[in-house]
């Protein structure tokens, strides 16, 4: 049986990655094979192992120890701390009910070059600057339910290991292949576009405007490879990445509605263009 420490009081030092430490301090981006990210609920958490990620530590509703949780516990490799405590202490930290029963905070995976990552990719969904992280687990979740190959992001886009978007995206941040395409703002849109135009990739900027082709245009439907690149909540994509890119496509609309959230117009971008 497994060694379980009850825990009583959230300023031990093994607990910083659930209490203290911020979002940048997890990523650790002066020390990248320092950084970690929190897995929120036994499926998550069991998704991110079987796809290889390295669990550091668990962190659960001791209630949950002996029946949702009983399978992680034994997926843990021995060695890797385990900490329960009451539900109540867990409000205190979280500052919400943890409904979903366990945190585990994992080693941040090594990303992929944009070349290796795309050698075989069809289809591939850009995320331009996309800051909200919800927006970025649905995008995620619907990019491995629809057939999108990988996934990259651009350096001004939300972090897709931040621990909201690894929840709601059900854990199919660690199923759908992704990375980033460039380190800095300055790496995109035109050094972004022309890497991969280079690769053999056809860009489809998805925004409203007079000279857009309609999402189910033939044209596109008969791209080899295409890039769907999707822009910012609010503003879209900026006006460079759509005058570089080789199309700019629209989604019709009715009833007044002048456009989609972006994590809905990514399913149906994804849904028609992957067919």
């Amino acid at each position: 049986m497994k060694e379980i420490k009850k825990i009583y009081d959230f300023n031990a030092p093994e607990l910083d990655v659930y209490v203290r430490l911020t979002g940048a301090q997890l990523r650790s981006r002066l020390e990248p094979e320092r950084g970690v990210f929190i897995a929120e609920s036994p499926t998550v958490i069991e998704v991110a192992m079987r796809s290889g990620c390295e669990p550091l530590s668990l962190l659960t509703d001791e209630r949950l120890i002996n029946t949702q949780v009983k399978d992680i516990i034994d997926m843990l490799p021995d060695g890797v701390p385990i900490y329960s405590a009451e539900r109540e202490v867990l409000r205190s930290l979280t500052g919400f009910e943890l409904t979903r029963g366990a945190l585990c905070a994992m080693r941040r995976p090594a990303l992929p070059t944009v070349e290796g990552l795309l050698e075989n990719a069809r289809r591939v969904a850009v995320l331009e600057g996309i800051a909200d992280s919800t927006n970025i687990g649905a995008l995620f979740r619907s990019a491995a339910a629809l057939g999108i190959d990988a996934v990259l992001v651009t350096p001004t886009c939300c972090d897709p290991l931040c621990r909201r978007a690894v929840r709601v995206s059900m854990g199919t941040i660690f199923q759908v292949p992704w990375t980033r395409i460039g380190e800095c703002a300055a790496d995109w849109p035109e050094a972004g576009l022309a890497r991969l135009r280079s690769l053999g990739f056809k860009s489809c900027a998805m925004a409203l405007s007079d000279d857009s082709v309609s999402i189910d245009d033939p044209a596109l439907a008969n791209e080899k490879k295409l890039a769907i690149v999707l822009g910012t909540e609010g503003d879209g994509l900026s006006k460079g990445t759509i005058a570089k890119c080789d199309y700019t496509v629209k989604i019709p609309m009715s009833g007044g509605v002048d456009s989609l959230n972006v994590a809905a117009a990514g399913a149906v971008a994804f849904w028609v263009l992957t067919r």
